[in-house]
């Protein structure tokens, strides 16, 4: 069992130490660069006419007149001691941005996740729960139609329909819990398709199993087959696809807050990539690869307790 967690971890650290490499590579790899983006942002002649000056004590200042490699090490020390140094942007503490722009995506990330599972869960269940043949095969149905639903069509939705015509929840901004339902939902929806067909499915199969036959010839309910032994052993695979919704939802949060007008980790991921701010994009991407790597930790760590043979050594 140490053995099996000690892997998991060291797979962990290389998806965030992979993560972290890729985004520094093709951030570099861009056409522009930053100090050019920083003096002519502006406009106007001045900063035409000062670029010449500035350039060199600007790409000093921020470290970029060093090799690409020695940047990179630079960088990577730095983020382990948890020192983030400035935005290139607009000159403020990376840590300090971060923590502004993260508690509004958190928010909606894991409300969007607990929606999805509830709602993948319960359409799975239900899906082979139900007796009714049009029922059965609607909710079958319904989790391959809207995994294909744009996530800003989505949110354009729900603004119509429970913002502006019923006026049950705000349209815009960051203001309390009732705020956080809507977008919540939007990225919630994706993801709960995807784990209802896997679920479903699942399940499905699970109960055609032997021992499900066994369990039923011992006399156990009809509610007891489908909820503790069918659902129990078709967990794996579902669980395997909750860790990978996580990166998901995280992506998804770019749209979700522009369609939603909040200010969030994906108005500033996308504001600094358009101003090639590497030390934002650099942390943000960090921070998404280690919630990402948490979360799948997270699932690898309970796979033993759900089927006891997966933490064996294979002899």
């Amino acid at each position: 069992m140490l053995w099996y967690i000690a892997r998991r971890v060291g797979y962990a650290l290389i998806v965030v130490w992979a993560a972290w490499t890729v985004t520094f590579i093709l951030l570099y790899r861009l056409p522009s660069d930053p100090v050019s983006i920083m003096l002519h942002g502006a406009g106007g002649e001045v900063a035409s006419r000062a670029s010449a000056t500035q350039r060199a004590a600007l790409a000093h200042q921020y470290g970029f007149d060093r090799p690409v490699i020695v940047q990179y090490f630079l960088l990577l020390g730095r983020a382990l001691r948890g020192d983030f140094g400035l935005s290139v942007q607009n000159h403020l503490p990376v840590a300090k941005l971060v923590g502004q722009a993260l508690p509004s995506t958190v928010q909606i990330a894991l409300l969007g996740l607990a929606f999805a599972l509830l709602l993948g869960a319960g359409v799975a269940i239900a899906a082979n729960y139900s007796r009714n043949r049009f029922l059965r095969g609607l909710l079958f149905a319904v989790p391959p139609l809207t995994a294909s639903f744009p996530t800003f069509w989505v949110g354009l939705m729900l603004l119509e329909v429970f913002s502006f015509r019923l006026g049950w929840f705000p349209a815009v901004g960051n203001d309390g819990f009732r705020a956080a339902v809507l977008p919540a939902i939007t990225l919630a929806i994706p993801a709960a398709a995807s784990y209802a067909q896997v679920l479903s499915r699942g399940i499905e199969k699970t109960l055609r199993e032997p021992f499900i036959d066994v369990v039923r010839a011992k006399g156990a309910q009809r509610a007891r087959v489908h909820l503790v032994h069918a659902f129990r052993n078709a967990m794996i695979p579902a669980l395997t696809l909750v860790g990978l919704t996580v990166g998901g939802i995280f992506a998804g949060a770019v749209v979700t807050e522009t369609v939603f007008s909040r200010s969030g980790m994906g108005n500033l991921l996308q504001a600094s990539v358009n101003s090639q701010d590497i030390p934002v994009v650099q942390i943000l991407v960090l921070l998404s690869a280690v919630a990402f790597a948490i979360v799948n930790l997270a699932v690898d760590l309970v796979y033993p307790f759900i089927d006891p043979r997966i933490a064996r050594p294979a002899r």
